[in-house]
């Protein structure tokens, strides 16, 4: 049996060894298949280990990882860092740009990755634009593809995301180091009852009825949600829409 005492020794000798390829691989078992943005998260991530003196993060808070987006290439970040939504150690910033800030409190340093994806470039290659013309119809018009399609794509798809790790650093991303933002470590809330539904919420999110503790929804106010359009407020017309 594997010693269970680093879960992630395995993610932690494969950064050590720059293995690119397996380091994918790692990160698709989360993002449930291979794509080029999820390979561009993994570079990302190897580029600024290796640009702070990094080789690892235990998931802590003491690593932080900003990233400007909310598409596949933060399923690439979050796999092979250990910097996740759920360890507190992932902040989301709404900018809409596939870009990461990774900053090491300790010595604090920050490093800003930006992935030059060009999408244009696909369309100079036969098996690129295929894959295009295929996602634009299956993800885009949400088309149901055939069965052989749908395969066709993710081979490509997967061949072109390990095409990617061959490529020169510089062909792919923009490393540069920047000024560490000060950033608070997450703070500890207590919880408590909703009167109403009788679910527990945090302390910050329960407001008060009639003298009574209620969460957000019970009292109809306003909350947010992360969802393909970014950061919104939530609305019939984000959980309904067809």
């Amino acid at each position: 049996m594997k010693s269970k005492k680093d879960p992630r020794r395995e993610i932690k000798e494969l950064l050590a060894k720059g293995d690119l390829e397996k380091l994918l691989d790692k990160a698709a078992e989360i993002h449930g298949h291979y794509c080029s943005h999820v390979a561009l998260g993994v570079r990302a991530t190897y580029a600024a280990f290796r640009g702070l003196g990094i080789a690892e993060s235990t998931g802590m808070e003491e690593i932080l990882a900003i990233v400007e987006c909310n598409n596949c290439f933060v399923d690439g970040i979050q796999a092979i860092s250990g910097c996740t939504l759920g360890n507190n150690a992932l902040i989301y910033k709404d900018l809409g740009k596939t870009a990461v800030t990774f900053i090491n409190r300790k010595e604090k340093k920050a490093v800003r990755v930006i992935a030059k994806y060009d999408p244009d470039d696909m369309d100079k290659d036969p098996e690129g634009k295929e894959a295009m013309e295929l996602f634009d119809r299956a993800v885009k018009k949400r088309e149901k593809l055939a069965f052989k399609e749908r395969e066709r794509m993710m081979e490509l798809w997967t061949k072109l995301s390990f095409a990617i790790l061959k490529k020169p650093e510089n062909a792919v991303l923009d490393v540069k180091k920047v000024k560490p933002l000060v950033m608070e470590y997450a703070p500890i809330f207590e919880s408590i009852r909703c009167s109403v539904c009788g679910e527990d919420a945090v302390e910050t999110r329960i407001g008060m009825k009639e003298k009574n503790p209620v969460c957000l929804e019970c009292a109809g106010d306003t909350y947010w949600i992360v969802a393909g359009r970014g950061i919104h407020p939530v609305a019939k017309r984000i959980i309904n829409e067809k």
